[in-house]
């Protein structure tokens, strides 16, 4: 259970943490790989792989349930369409 675990808050806004989440997360849907730092990277990847989880369901729901996070149709189409399909078989999320 979660209880009393934070979210990494990064020592940001709120707003500036969602749009960094969101940036960061296009980048490394895109182009497979990016650089920062440690902390920024781990929270990353609990994001990209909740995007994940949602887009295995490849329907109209999870394509708007994307597009609400990350809101750049091109990484949604590589989301949906590349990385999604290698995961469908395994647990995550």
């Amino acid at each position: 259970m979660r209880h009393k675990k934070l979210k990494g808050k990064l020592g940001l806004s709120s707003s500036h943490r969602s749009s960094l989440l969101a940036n960061l997360s296009i980048s490394l849907i895109t182009h497979k790989k990016i650089e920062t730092t440690f902390t920024k990277a781990k929270e990353v990847r609990k994001h990209v792989e909740k995007l994940i989880t949602i887009a295995k369901e490849n329907n109209l729901h999870a394509q708007r349930e994307v597009q609400k996070v990350i809101r750049n149709k091109k990484a949604s189409k590589v989301l949906f369409e590349e990385i999604s399909p290698k995961y469908l078989e395994r647990n995550g999320g």
